[in-house]
Order: C-alpha cells, then structure tokens, then sequence
C-alpha cells in the first residue's frame, strides 16, 4: 500500500482563521470542506493535506471567521467582545438532545 493521497484539489484555496468561539477554522474555497480544530498546527495540518501540500494555497484570515459550507466565507469586521456568546440551554430532566442508542426496529 503506497501513501494516502489527497482529493484532486490541487488547485483550490484553502482558508484558515478563528471563529468567535476560539476554533480554529478551514474552509475551502468552494465550501465543500473544512472543519473545526482546537489547535492551530492541526487545521494547517488539514488544509495542507487536502491542497496536496502546496502552502502558496493556504491564506490566513484575519478577523473572525466563521465556518460555512453553504455559501461564502463569513469574516465579521466587528471586534470579537462585541459578539455575543451564546447562551447555555438547561435541558430538563429525563430529555436527551440525541437517543442514548439507535432504536432497533424489528422486520
């Protein structure tokens, strides 16, 4: 088995930054990938891969930017105090946001 190699992708742009919450996003240029990291050295990590290694493709975003893959880039001009954080939700007793396992239907 010979090395992993990365999606026919050598000619798009890939976008990292920050989003409002401290991630480190990477969008690419047409929306179809990206991500969220904790780490900055990872996101690189992952557009690097994805544009098969080519770091004339991988443009820094000042700002915060916001992960989107349903249209452009979201880079907010405003200062990151003025976004406001979201609020944590109490979920009642006995209520799960997910199932705690998949159902299983018999045939």
């Amino acid at each position: 088995m010979g090395k992993l190699e990365p999606p026919s992708s050598r000619s798009q742009l890939f976008f990292i930054g920050k989003d409002s919450r401290g991630n480190w996003v990477v969008q690419d240029q047409q929306h179809l990938r990206g991500g969220l990291f904790i780490a900055r050295a990872e996101a690189l990590r992952f557009a690097m891969f994805e544009n098969g290694h080519r770091p004339q493709a991988v443009v820094m975003v000042p700002g915060v930017f916001e992960l989107d893959l349903s249209g452009k880039p979201s880079v907010v001009q405003q200062p990151a105090a003025q976004i406001a954080a979201p609020r944590a939700r109490r979920v009642p007793e006995g209520l799960l946001s997910f199932p705690a396992a998949p159902a299983v239907v018999p045939a």
